[in-house]
């Protein structure tokens, strides 16, 4: 076998074990959570106008995380966001933070129906409880 050949062979197997090494690094859905992005609310509007709150929770690497939701409903629409930081983990009070700074543009003006956060300034799995509390705040303002 010529050298450059096996160079290249053995550069391919490296990269193979890296991917697979990455993939096993991440994250897993956890046992009994709901992927909001795939099932869709259940609950549909009108809603009450109000001010409504709720905690979701999500999991993180650091294990179990929750944050906190207040959203003002005027006209089945979004008006008003707050996010309160439940977190005690320094790098998920970072994503959380980041999330409660660039939330109000993805959902005030929207119809409640009609939001389903993926991601928000680079925080992908707050989004996750941030949905979820919208869930509780639709059960809420029915």
């Amino acid at each position: 076998m010529t050298t450059p050949l096996r160079k290249s062979l053995l550069v391919g197997a490296a990269g193979l074990s890296l991917a697979g090494s990455v993939a096993g690094c991440a994250p897993t859905a956890q046992a009994g959570t709901t992927d909001l992005a795939k099932s869709g609310s259940t609950i549909t509007g009108p809603y009450k106008d109000g001010t409504y709150s709720a905690d979701g929770d999500y999991f993180s690497p650091n294990g179990g995380e929750t944050v906190g939701v207040r959203l003002t409903l005027s006209g089945n629409a979004i008006s008003a966001v707050d996010i309160t930081v439940h977190a005690d983990n320094p790098n998920t009070q970072k994503y959380q933070g980041e999330f409660k700074d660039g939330i109000a543009p993805q959902v005030v003006g929207k119809k409640l129906d009609e939001i389903n956060v993926t991601k928000v300034a680079g925080s992908s799995l707050t989004s996750g409880g941030f949905n979820k509390a919208v869930e509780k705040i639709k059960s809420e303002a029915k």
